[in-house]
């Protein structure tokens, strides 16, 4: 977060309506590469119909209504943890190096 919006929303006080996939994660204590397993996970829902490309913004009243729920926090930690498990796994079965792409045609 910039300082001329860190300032303006201490001024404010109180968070943004929409947050983007960096603020939810920091609302979530977590990364920001861990929101789209969540998403995938179904257990944050961005706002609208984004592309799958797009940038996402997700719903501030709803994470901080979630973040209330133990059993809902128990299923986030545990996909965080399966996600980076199978990732991790992945990578060891092929030898650790980074998976190769084919080269473009001409």
């Amino acid at each position: 977060m910039r300082d001329d919006q860190h300032q303006f929303l201490t001024l404010l006080g109180q968070l943004p309506a929409r947050l983007t996939a960096e603020q939810a994660a920091w609302v979530l204590n977590c990364q920001p590469h861990d929101i789209p397993a969540l998403v995938a996970a179904k257990l944050i829902k961005p706002l609208g119909n984004p592309p799958a490309n797009g940038i996402k913004f997700f719903a501030t009243t709803d994470l901080l209504e979630a973040v209330k729920d133990r059993n809902w926090l128990v299923r986030v930690s545990s996909t965080i943890y399966q996600h980076w498990h199978a990732k991790n796994a992945r990578q060891k079965s092929s030898g650790g190096r980074p998976v190769e792409l084919a080269p473009l045609a001409d």
